[in-house]
């Protein structure tokens, strides 16, 4: 699973590079229509979920739009060469970028930690902030709140106070797209499972105590979210 996680970052890249490459040259252009999941599994010779993994990416950067029962098709320019960020968003992505950065080493080790210092009544607590998110997405409501939690009680979980009161310090802002509320992924039902899914492989490792596993997976989590803030970084760019 390790191996997987890492794998599967990789890859991912690798399709969102490409497509984004034939969206900037015109090979794609707007309205066109992506080719379907299995095209594109066939294509990349990747895994279905590797390409879901980057379709995500390509939503939450407004690159791309799902349209129901159709498929997925390149986005109208407006809505991806500026994504209508406000001026304070414009400047927060290089201090997300560097925020997770450091979270990346910080919890991926506190997931560590928790996989084999936890208590039942906290390994409770983490599935529960993972269960509370999880009914936020189906109802459609605010998730950064949900999501906050559960990294705060893997931070509880390592019983060292140190690394609850770094998170503490940061408080919500540790959760990116609470900082850029005009992001499509901020409310992308997608997107947000994907996160929800990210969450759950780290909650499955800290459940089975499995320390590198777990670390790994907080890893990949942290991963994924810097390519989509590095993506968004090289959009304003232009």
């Amino acid at each position: 699973m390790r191996t997987n996680a890492r794998a599967r970052q990789r890859l991912a890249q690798r399709v969102i590079d490409e497509l984004r490459m034939q969206i900037e040259t015109g090979k794609l252009q707007t309205g066109d229509q992506l080719p379907t999941e299995p095209q594109l599994e066939a294509a990349f010779d990747v895994s279905r979920t590797v390409v879901r993994e980057a379709i995500a990416d390509l939503r939450a950067a407004g690159l791309v739009r799902p349209v129901q029962g159709k498929g997925v098709f390149v986005s109208e320019t407006s809505a991806r060469s500026g994504l209508l960020l406000t001026p304070i968003e414009v400047k927060s992505i290089p201090e997300t970028l560097e925020l997770l950065e450091f979270r990346m080493a910080a919890e991926g080790e506190a997931a560590a930690i928790a996989a084999y210092r936890r208590t039942a009544e906290q390994e409770a607590a983490i599935a529960a902030a993972n269960r509370k998110m999880a009914l936020l997405i189906e109802q459609e409501l605010s998730t950064v709140e949900a999501d906050f939690e559960f990294h705060m009680a893997i931070a509880a979980a390592t019983n060292n106070r140190f690394y609850v009161d770094v998170l503490r310090h940061f408080g919500a802002r540790t959760i990116p797209r609470g900082q850029f509320p005009t992001l499509p992924e901020a409310n992308d039902r997608a997107y947000l499972e994907k996160v929800h899914a990210e969450h759950a492989e780290i909650l499955a490792a800290i459940a089975d105590q499995d320390p590198e596993r777990a670390r790994q997976a907080m890893r990949a989590h942290m991963l994924a979210s810097q390519r989509r803030y590095r993506l968004l970084a090289e959009l304003q760019a232009q």
